[in-house]
């Protein structure tokens, strides 16, 4: 049942966005990312405001009118579909690969939206230059702990708050077994899907097919630090920082130079508790995550389409998200082979709002 079919007053945060010629990959994660609570709460509260009024910055209107659009979609006591056309002007204004209406990659254009959010929020005004340190002789806990103050030091915002993570890239010489490590800050993790000769796959599998161990040979060899030669070495990654939001990206589209092909395969993925502890670089208690939102993807790279479905905070319910429509749904409807950008919430942060 679509839910704009009525005449009753729709609760809160169930309202649709108009397609303004294909920006259905738009819409997509717009739903998802109003669905956020403490981002929407942000909004809500125009907490951001203070953020931006703290950095003086006269150009912060895709805040604004991301802000905006999140308060409309949760405040409108009408049942009709809202025209985002005003935040896709700014949002083009940023980043110009979207100007015009092409159909575009949602998480692409995920990691494009953030990104701008970011940096009109920053907390840091001035990004200071920090100069190299020798960290060689602290521990790698002590390391990931360094590398990430550092990051803040120019990059503090209530968007990285909540979305951004740390990866450790450990590279070990097989000759001398020396490791060096590498801290990284992500914004989601872009995930190969696994493949199995029999049975389901699982994001599970797909988080280890990403961390497996990697050897690195011929051509790739890197230099190591202690033999001064270039070296056969094996490659893995952990999570060494665990973000709020968890973002999960299926790679499900690959190029060739004739043309794009796109998996197809069902991966079945938890609604509760996802829990990421194995793939921790330290032994972590908080790493168990509640999935709140998935931004498909249906039919093929020529002719597809994206639609959201969100866990409702407000309510606790599932709904899907297409376009101007707005439709309750099952839990056991959430998981599909069509599955491109899985958010999860950390489970501590979820119940703390219960």
């Amino acid at each position: 049942m679509c839910l704009h079919c009525s005449n009753t007053p729709l609760p809160q945060g169930l309202v649709g966005l108009r397609n303004l010629g294909n920006t259905c990959f738009m819409n997509s994660i717009l739903q998802c990312l109003s669905n956020t609570p403490d981002l929407r709460d942000y909004c809500l509260r125009n907490t951001h405001r203070t953020d931006l009024n703290n950095n003086c910055r006269a150009k912060a209107a895709l805040m604004e009118e991301f802000a905006k659009l999140t308060q409309t979609l949760w405040t409108s006591v009408s049942s009709e579909a809202i025209s985002p056309s005003d935040f896709k002007t700014q949002i083009q204004r940023y980043a110009p690969k979207f100007v015009g209406y092409n159909q575009q990659d949602a998480q692409e254009f995920l990691r494009f939206l953030l990104d701008g959010l970011h940096n009109e929020v920053n907390r840091v005004t001035v990004r200071p230059r920090l100069p190299a340190e020798d960290i060689d002789h602290l521990s790698d806990n002590e390391k990931g702990k360094k590398m990430w103050n550092k990051y803040l030091e120019r990059e503090d915002s209530k968007v990285v708050d909540l979305f951004v993570g740390q990866l450790k890239s450990s590279l070990t010489c097989s000759e001398c077994g020396y490791c060096s490590t590498v801290f990284d800050p992500f914004w989601d993790l872009s995930l190969p899907i696994a493949k199995k000769g029999s049975g389901e796959v699982s994001l599970t599998d797909c988080m280890r097919f990403f961390t497996k161990e990697d050897v690195l040979d011929g051509d790739e060899k890197p230099t190591c630090c202690r033999c001064k030669a270039r070296r056969k070495c094996t490659k893995k990654f952990t999570i060494q920082k665990f973000p709020q939001i968890l973002v999960l990206h299926l790679k499900r589209f690959s190029e060739n130079r004739v043309r794009t092909s796109k998996l197809s395969t069902y991966v079945n993925f938890p609604l509760k508790e996802l829990d990421m502890r194995e793939f921790a670089s330290e032994n972590s208690m908080n790493a168990v995550y509640n999935l709140y939102a998935v931004s498909n993807h249906s039919g093929n790279t020529l002719g597809g389409h994206y639609t959201a479905y969100c866990r409702n905070p407000a309510l606790g319910e599932w709904y899907s998200y297409n376009d101007s429509r707005v439709s309750p749904m099952s839990s056991s409807q959430v998981r599909s082979s069509d599955a491109y950008v899985l958010f999860y919430e950390l489970a501590s942060s979820s119940h703390s709002r219960l």
